[in-house]
């Protein structure tokens, strides 16, 4: 499908966007010590000032401000994500009772759709049973499905982290099928794209979400240069290296050229309907409003975590659930920036014809000290390599004439 160029896009007066997914901090603390982790490694310390566990009070008045949200807005259903640090810390029937408040308080008609997300070393038959009987689905963030691939996530103790790992998401897969909601991992392009593909598989996910790493211009992404004097300007040039987008543009012809769906990656099923014209739902591509916001173990509302590997406090936004409502946070400038589509885009992303498939990329990965978020993505090529390839693999499926390989049926 060729790629042609976007029309100028109206940005009309920002009105705020209700919120449809509510991630809660219900520990906020790790097991594990990954090596790279941008939460408890990279620059934002607000965590070392947070309580390890949210405390009943904040719980139940999360639930209520989560309820009273969805009803001032007339939710039909809504995203509650179980977040930590490593929520299993929190224990599984903690984690099962708060969800039950959240589906009691919310109006009726309105469904909660509740995922706990988990580094997979504490699930064991009991703790899956019990999320599973409460509807809480179980997503797991894995390196790679082989021991290789995860020899950066060990415990604090330095021990690897893979024994534990493997066997909870095969104990998932195994026991409990419709409570898995799949794998998350981090592209490393130090790695064999087709054996991480074929690796994760093994573990029979029914979903892959394949993310970059939270790099930005002045703390870039291995492999990838920091912005020169003139600033970012450079970063569609042909001549910039994109080793993350050769590495997902071998896992989409992977994939694709299956003849069946094997998995869903959520990555590339946005792209695909990114450029038929239909809407996207993912922070990484198009232009529609971010909807996520987050509460913390002390009850503070912030913004989503990925902020975090910017600079410290990135994230904050001075509100919390005891003073504030969530609406409250929805007014709030940072919050508004990001609802706001082209609007808070560079000029050049503005100008761009791949505007509304890459959306200008991830909000985080645009950063740069001392000019913000007003820049392109640090992975700007990486992005123009991907949704130029799997436009072409589109074009080839559709344009009449030989039989071509198709995509997942």
């Amino acid at each position: 499908m060729p790629v042609r160029a976007a029309a100028p896009v109206p940005v009309p007066a920002h009105s705020p966007v209700p919120f449809g997914q509510f991630i809660v901090k219900v520990h906020g603390r790790c097991n594990l010590a990954c090596r790279y982790c941008y939460l408890y490694e990279g620059p934002d310390r607000t965590w070392r000032d947070r309580p390890a566990t949210a405390a009943p009070a904040v719980l139940d008045r999360a639930a209520s401000r989560i309820a009273e949200h969805a009803a001032a807005h007339a939710l039909r259903d809504l995203s509650l994500v179980l977040h930590g640090g490593e929520p299993l810390l929190a224990g599984a029937g903690r984690l099962a009772a708060f969800t039950g408040l959240v589906r009691e308080r919310v109006p009726r008609g309105c469904t909660v759709h509740a995922t706990v997300q988990t580094n997979a070393t504490l699930l064991t038959e009991d703790r899956i049973a019990t999320l599973a009987r409460h509807g809480i689905r179980v997503g797991i963030s894995l390196d790679g499905g082989l021991a290789a691939h995860n020899t950066l996530r060990v415990d604090h103790a330095g021990r690897p982290s893979w024994p534990a790992a493997s066997h909870g998401a095969r104990l998932l897969a195994e026991r409990h099928p419709e409570a898995y909601a799949g794998i998350l991992t981090v592209v490393d392009p130090r790695t064999d794209p087709a054996e991480v593909y074929a690796s994760l598989l093994a573990l029979r996910p029914p979903a892959l979400d394949l993310l970059l790493p939270h790099g930005n211009w002045s703390a870039p992404p291995p492999g990838l240069p920091a912005a020169g004097p003139g600033g970012p300007g450079d970063s569609g040039r042909p001549n910039r290296p994109t080793p993350y987008g050769d590495w997902l543009s071998a896992v989409f012809d992977r994939w694709w050229s299956a003849g069946r769906r094997e998995t869903r990656i959520r990555l590339f099923e946005e792209c695909l309907a990114l450029l038929l014209g239909l809407p996207g739902a993912t922070e990484s591509l198009g232009l529609d409003p971010v909807n996520a916001i987050v509460i913390e173990t002390d009850g503070a509302i912030e913004q989503v975590d990925s902020l975090k590997s910017a600079y410290d406090t990135a994230a904050a936004i001075g509100l919390d659930i005891f003073r504030h409502t969530l609406d409250d946070a929805t007014r709030h400038p940072a919050v508004a920036a990001r609802q706001s589509g082209a609007a808070s885009l560079a000029a050049g992303c503005r100008a761009c014809p791949l505007l509304t498939v890459c959306g200008g990329g991830h909000y985080a990965h645009r950063y740069r000290a001392g000019h913000g978020f007003t820049n392109p993505s640090v992975y700007c090529a990486d992005l123009q390599r991907l949704i130029r390839h799997v436009a072409a693999r589109l074009t080839e499926a559709t344009t009449p004439g030989p039989a071509s390989e198709g995509g997942p049926g």
